[in-house]
């Protein structure tokens, strides 16, 4: 106990002297391991040369156990349900060596109500079988099997239009309803697979890097031919998560132009353009576009969608249900400033957020080849579905530092006139109508 209340003070003193403490440290002969969640600090220490991953990813496990079986993991949850907390760890974890981590097995047999606990007599059979997460005499009507392709993007573009930073997080997420103990196979279009077996790809192919798979899978059969070979748990998880870091551009292109009027008003004009394939669409589109904190008496006008003052981000938010592929669309909004005075603004360097959700359609260009399901002993057919689902991460485009002057703006009005005069005229003579005093 004298090690455990010696951890916040060497925190703090890490703190204190900015250096930026590692999960991983050793004080006086005890090497301790931690995670945070939220509030929490969640302690492991040990005086051996054990495996510290093993440790880390024991703890987070155990995170997600107790914030499946509470909702929310703070302090006031770990206080009222203390019994059951201290039975999961029983479970989970016997003379320092990880058992049991699996939530849907947990709950078979380790239940929760009113801050109460009930224990079966006899743990289910998954607890002593090979395959721990998954009960065996599981039956369905209809077997079927729904796979997501869910890929986020992060995207950083400088004031210059340049794209400074990209990256693709993708994860494969399954909803299995299926009798028995089946055997699933799930092949991609792996760029490593292809050169490994020597075979040929009629499509794209792509490389993922840190791939990481839930503990159903058979590394050692993936290791070999790549193949992604599996006993799914019942219900709903995560198969596998990875990696791209790969050059994207931005799916959804916004153009901000901010003209200031004597200090007292200013105008924003904002072009969105969709940069994705015209036969997919965005839908529940986003734009944050940042704006003065004491800026006041908003008035707004867009061809399409709603635009809104949101003061407690200090920001509009334009709000588009569904964007089509190489499709463009105007806003104008202007506010007043009480409280600035002369001609030039300064504003925050806070950068444009876009937020969105195409379905059918994945940046990366990954694709799943086939998804076989083998059950000898039941013999069923089985009924697989696949969606593919691209979302944005984080999405953040710089501004100019300082408003536009009138005079500079005038210079890049009748370009965004140009821009549209094919595509919308009645936007064209609209902002044609603007200029005049």
């Amino acid at each position: 106990m004298s090690a455990v209340e010696k951890f916040m003070p060497l925190l703090n003193e890490a703190e204190e002297e900015n250096v930026t403490p590692t999960p991983c440290f050793t004080h006086e002969g005890i090497n301790y391991l931690y995670i945070r969640h939220h509030n929490l600090y969640l302690l492991s220490l040990t005086k051996r040369n054990t495996n510290a991953t093993e440790i880390l990813l024991f703890m987070h496990k155990l995170v997600q156990v107790l914030t499946e079986y509470f909702k929310t993991l703070e302090e006031e949850s770990i206080r009222d349900n203390f019994v059951i907390i201290y039975e999961l760890l029983d479970e989970m974890m016997d003379f320092g060596y990880p058992q049991t981590t699996e939530t849907k097995i947990l709950q078979e047999y380790i239940t929760q109500e009113s801050h109460k606990l009930e224990v079966q007599a006899r743990p289910p059979m998954a607890v002593t079988n090979a395959v721990s997460w998954r009960s065996e005499g599981i039956r369905y009507r209809k077997n079927e099997v729904f796979l997501d392709v869910v890929e986020s993007v992060n995207l950083m573009v400088n004031a210059a239009g340049n794209v400074i930073r990209s990256e693709i997080l993708g994860a494969v997420k399954m909803k299995c309803y299926l009798s028995g103990m089946p055997e699933l196979r799930l092949g991609l279009n792996d760029k490593v697979m292809f050169e490994t077996t020597g075979r040929t790809s009629r499509g794209k192919s792509i490389e993922m890097e840190d791939v990481k798979f839930h503990q159903c899978v058979r590394l050692s059969r993936f290791e070999n031919d790549r193949t992604i070979s599996f006993i799914p748990p019942d219900g709903e998880f995560e198969l596998m998560s990875y990696r791209l870091n790969t050059a994207v551009k931005p799916l959804i292109w916004v153009e901000c132009l901010i003209e200031s009027h004597s200090g007292s008003r200013l105008e924003y004009m904002v072009k969105a353009k969709g940069q994705f394939k015209r036969r997919s669409t965005a839908n529940n589109v986003e734009i944050l576009i940042p704006v003065p904190e004491d800026a006041d008496t908003p008035r707004f006008r867009t061809s399409t969608g709603t635009v809104q003052y949101a003061p407690e981000k200090s920001a509009i938010i334009w709000k588009i249900k569904q964007f089509g592929g190489g499709k463009e669309f105007m806003m104008r909004a202007e506010l007043n400033l009480p409280s600035v005075k002369g001609e030039q603004v300064e504003t925050k360097k806070r950068p444009v957020e876009i937020k969105f959700e195409i379905p059918y359609f994945t940046t990366s260009g990954i694709q799943v080849r086939y998804l076989k399901i083998i059950e000898p002993k039941l013999n069923y057919q089985a009924l697989p579905w696949v969606r593919y689902i691209t979302q944005s991460g984080e999405v953040t485009l710089r501004i100019a530092d300082n408003p536009a002057s009138a005079s500079a703006a005038s210079s890049i009005v009748p370009r965004l006139l140009r821009l549209l005069r094919h595509s919308n005229n009645a936007i064209a003579a609209y902002y044609q109508a603007i200029q005049k005093p």
